[in-house]
């Protein structure tokens, strides 16, 4: 544990089923990390707000405001069954969803959210809430995808893309695996982009598979020492790195990937590749930017 230790993990709640996953999911990461769960939910009443009819507005709100306090007990509740004894806490923030985790995860060791909200459009495979917090959070974010328990002794993956900005997400998944007692599968996957195409056939791509290879094992260095633990095995292959981590999820119980990769432009906050695995993923995804990686 770091600096975030006294810290609670976040669980961000709309009343859906996906959100009470995502608490169910929160609150064992609580007790393991043996922290309190902090259960919040936003009141958006400006988005909710009938313009005009003033005494209209003020029961409309008076209804919308006791849904969301029930959606709160509701979740809390939930999560006391999950883990009993857990400490939980409840909170009602006026603000939108987005601005209002984002505060949360200034303050917090994890913040945890559904992949899909209440409204969601069919075939929408991340909620906006979900999808925007990735980009915005202070802390590590896990968006638990999906409804199905993923099996307690699945590997937690990693994906490391070679670049420093990688070595934030290395340290919570090493943490990751070393809590739940599991194996952890370092996934680096390369593409080797060649400006005049006949001249691929003439590379040396064992050589470059194997330069590749000590990348990898570069990153790792240090940490097997730190946690010796924990079996890793190490995978590192030609193609697409989104696509790569997604096939490793489906034997997973959490795959972790940086905020920002090898080549990510100046202000892109969320990288492709882990924007493809929240979108596409079979078990929770943890989001770790570079500068709070040691923190969890």
């Amino acid at each position: 544990m770091s600096a975030r230790s006294g810290r609670t993990v976040v669980a961000g709640i709309d009343g859906s089923e996906s959100a009470l996953h995502a608490v169910r999911w929160a609150a064992a990461e609580a007790g393991r990390r043996g922290v309190p769960l902090r259960v919040v939910t936003a009141f958006d009443w400006d988005r909710k707000h009938p313009v005009g009819e003033t005494d209209l507005a003020a029961t409309y709100r008076e209804t919308a405001l006791s849904e969301a306090r029930r959606h709160l007990a509701d979740a809390a509740a939930t999560a006391e069954r999950t883990v009993p004894g857990l400490e939980v806490e409840q909170q009602l923030v006026v603000g939108a969803p987005i601005a209002v985790l984002a505060a949360e995860s200034e303050r917090a060791q994890l913040v945890v959210v559904g992949d899909r909200g209440l409204g969601g459009i069919t075939g929408l495979l991340l909620g906006s809430v979900s999808a925007g917090l990735g980009a915005h959070a202070k802390s590590p974010l896990v968006v638990v995808r999906g409804n199905r328990d993923p099996d307690p002794a699945a590997p937690v993956v990693v994906g490391v893309d070679g670049s420093p900005l990688s070595e934030a997400a290395v340290a919570f998944s090493y943490e990751a695996a070393a809590a739940r007692g599991v194996p952890l599968v370092a996934v680096h996957t390369w593409r080797e982009l060649v400006g005049d195409l006949d001249l691929a056939p003439m590379l040396d791509w064992d050589a470059i598979a194997t330069d590749e290879a000590e990348v990898l094992a570069e990153r790792l260095a240090g940490w097997g020492e730190k946690y010796p633990d924990v079996p890793v095995r190490r995978t590192s292959t030609r193609g697409r790195p989104g696509h790569a981590l997604v096939e490793e999820s489906a034997r997973a119980q959490l795959v972790v990937v940086g905020s920002r990769g090898r080549g990510s432009l100046a202000g892109l906050v969320l990288g492709s590749v882990s924007h493809a695995v929240l979108h596409h993923s079979h078990c929770p995804v943890a989001v770790v930017r570079p500068d709070v990686g040691g923190e969890t």
